[in-house]
């Protein structure tokens, strides 16, 4: 039987995540944060609400992210949430999470589903070339889905300057193209 030796890549598939500069602006993809989705099933919206607040795991209102060290989360529609962690300490995060949750919600393992770019610098000029956020109204701790050259992406704003950009792992090329050519177009 022959021996297989795989090597895990970065979504840009390179063997670590990299990091550019582009002007003022820092675009680094980032593999550190594991994630799941929540989503409450119907009748147990009251009970989640409970069990979540036990375990110290954010439930943020629509349109928010919330941190609560070590999780973090953001919402994603009615009733479902995106939950992050570190990677480090909670590889197996759906695992983590099931348990503290029970029966009233779904997790589901959404780690490698993503590439998740975090963008650092000025952020107004180079986010009015990508999409149809108003950043003067998206403060820090707001959470958007959103388009982006055609792809569907979450967006966080985590600071005046620093906003996380997730997107599809099979689309993580062509979202980095768009992010690093309206950074060169934008500075």
């Amino acid at each position: 039987m022959a021996e297989h030796r795989l090597t895990p890549l970065a979504p840009l598939g390179h063997a670590e995540p990299i990091e550019e500069r582009i002007g003022p602006v820092l675009i680094a993809e980032r593999t550190d944060v594991a994630m799941a989705s929540v989503a409450t099933r119907r009748g147990w919206e009251t009970e989640l609400a409970a069990r979540a607040a036990q375990a110290g795991l954010p439930l943020p209102p629509p349109g928010q992210a919330a941190e609560n060290a070590p999780w973090g989360s953001f919402w994603l529609g009615p009733e479902m949430w995106m939950v992050e962690a570190p990677y480090a300490t909670h590889e197996d995060v759906a695992a983590q999470v099931k348990p503290a949750l029970g029966e009233a919600a779904s997790v589901t393992e959404q780690t490698d589903a993503w590439v998740r770019f975090e963008v650092a610098g000025p952020l107004k000029p180079l986010f009015e070339r990508l999409c149809n956020i108003d950043l003067d109204r998206f403060a820090p701790g707001s959470a958007t889905r959103t388009l982006m050259e055609h792809l569907g992406v979450y967006v966080i704003r985590r600071a005046e300057d620093r906003m996380t950009v997730l997107g599809p792992r099979s689309s993580a090329g062509s979202l980095h193209h768009a992010i690093t050519v309206a950074a060169r177009s934008a500075f």
